[in-house]
């Protein structure tokens, strides 16, 4: 059986209308060394011969799988995968790694098996966790729930970097 992001209930022809209207925005803030502009997999900005490459993602519904199986670490190297991912596939290595970590309530223990799987995805990966955020919003979240994304930065010589061009 095809299973389809719209049997899902996603609307992927809103995000790409989305995506569309968020360029013209996004635009006015560019300078000559942005490479590209918005919807590849990574934000890619020249420095010189170089050019950082930066990716962010979150892990979206396998986490409610970390909450059925009360299982958290895994979705901290999921977390770090989806974002490398689109830092490497544009040829550059992850350099450093931030995470974002959102709760109704801060469970210390749960926070710190997210960030030991953050740190095993980042080893994997071969970047740095240099730092991330951790917001305790009370209310915002049903009890025992999170979000995570993060934010990854690579590097690759501007002559071998993999854009949409090839």
């Amino acid at each position: 059986m095809a299973y389809t992001y719209k049997d899902a209930g996603v609307n992927v022809e809103a995000g790409y209308e989305a995506v569309s209207r968020m360029k013209a925005h996004a635009a006015t803030t560019f300078d000559e060394n942005v490479l590209q502009g918005l919807g590849s997999f990574g934000g890619m900005y020249a420095l010189g011969e170089e050019v950082l490459v930066s990716g962010t993602d979150g892990v979206g519904t396998k986490l409610k799988v970390a909450f059925a199986m009360d299982r958290h670490d895994t979705v901290g190297i999921d977390c770090v995968a989806m974002c490398a991912n689109d830092v490497v596939c544009h040829g550059a290595k992850p350099l450093f790694f931030l995470d974002y970590i959102a709760t109704g309530r801060l469970i210390p223990a749960v926070a710190a098996d997210i960030v030991k799987g953050v740190a095993e995805g980042c080893r994997q990966a071969g970047c740095a966790l240099i730092g991330g955020e951790t917001a305790e919003m009370p209310g915002f979240y049903p009890e025992g729930e999170y979000d995570l994304a993060g934010f990854c930065v690579g590097k690759v010589a501007k002559n071998a970097l993999l854009d949409n061009s090839r």
